[in-house]
């Protein structure tokens, strides 16, 4: 990293640089640290500007490389294996499912998110436009708005896009949330913060984040006749959750891209269950922080077996 000074007639600008190679490509980025800084500020403002680089270089790194390397010829077939092991090729939904599948995916993944609405309640809301007086606004509207975004990815020939992903987040919150489909804007961070009040992640910096998703968007269309649609699926759901795009419901785009990824290669839909919220946070986290994608592949497998269990039961 270095100091680049630039003249603005008697002022100075001072930046810190650095360049990078990413995928065999060098980059550049710049950190603007002040006008007309004194040795001592210099010294302190570079500090500080060194840790912030740094983050942005490894969440690049992150983001842009799914693997170190390409799934070796083994691996692949371990992941198919584990397809195979999963059955999830024979099953088939019915209109009957479909409409079992979408109250409880409806439930599970607003509540994974805070929503109180209850597995019941959104039957009555969506079946019977009936909903109790204790549940606020946007719990409902969100409720409809999952609920439309299933029937969205059920006819949609998208895979994965921009403008898919602005799509689902609008339908999902046009009602409850004024920033619904779009994206963060420059200067807007975000974290996410356990029960605790620990950071547990923090999204891709505001000013990557479309550059990032394209990027996420060529590696799929280069990649999704070559791996398993399983891997495929994991990693554009936890490369998306490693982004968060959106100043608020990534979560639940997420799931639903994750679910457009398999129903597009044949595959049944499937419900990330509240019960299970800790090892789905836990499986994003191991992708996230050693790019290990098998414990989302689990997490799957296991949702299957449990849908199911679900869908037999009259």
């Amino acid at each position: 990293m270095h100091i680049e000074v630039r003249l603005q007639g008697k002022k100075k600008k001072y930046y810190l640089g650095h360049s990078f190679r990413v995928d065999n490509k060098v980059k550049k980025i710049r950190f603007y640290l002040g006008l007309n800084l004194s040795k001592e500020e210099l010294k302190t403002k570079r500090e500080r500007a060194e840790k912030i680089l740094r983050e942005r270089i490894e969440k690049s790194k992150l983001i842009r490389d799914p693997f170190y390397t390409a799934l070796s010829p083994s691996e692949i077939g371990e992941l198919k294996t584990l397809e195979a092991r999963g059955e999830v090729k024979i099953l088939h939904l019915n209109e009957k499912d479909w409409l079992k599948f979408t109250k409880l995916f409806t439930y599970d993944t607003n509540a994974i998110e805070g929503s109180t609405v209850t597995v019941s309640e959104v039957g009555d809301i969506l079946e019977k436009s009936k909903w109790s007086e204790k549940r606020t606004k946007w719990e409902i509207s969100e409720t409809y708005g999952v609920a439309e975004a299933i029937k969205h990815i059920r006819k949609t020939k998208e895979h994965v896009s921009l403008n898919l992903i602005k799509q689902l987040h609008k339908i999902v919150f046009e009602n409850s949330k004024p920033f619904a489909g779009n994206f963060r804007k420059m200067g807007t961070e975000v974290a996410i913060v356990n029960g605790f009040g620990n950071v547990v992640h923090r999204g891709a910096p505001s000013y990557q984040v479309t550059i990032l998703l394209n990027e996420l968007i060529k590696w799929y269309d280069k990649n999704k006749n070559k791996y398993p649609a399983l891997v495929l699926a994991a990693v554009v759901h936890n490369h998306f959750e490693t982004v968060h795009p959106f100043r608020d419901g990534n979560g639940r785009v997420g799931r639903l891209l994750l679910n457009n990824i398999l129903l597009k290669h044949k595959l049944p839909p499937v419900n990330i269950e509240l019960k299970n919220r800790r090892e789905y946070y836990g499986a994003l986290q191991e992708y996230q922080n050693n790019r290990n994608i098998r414990p989302m592949i689990e997490l799957i497998l296991k949702e299957y077996r449990s849908l199911k269990r679900v869908l037999k039961k009259e």
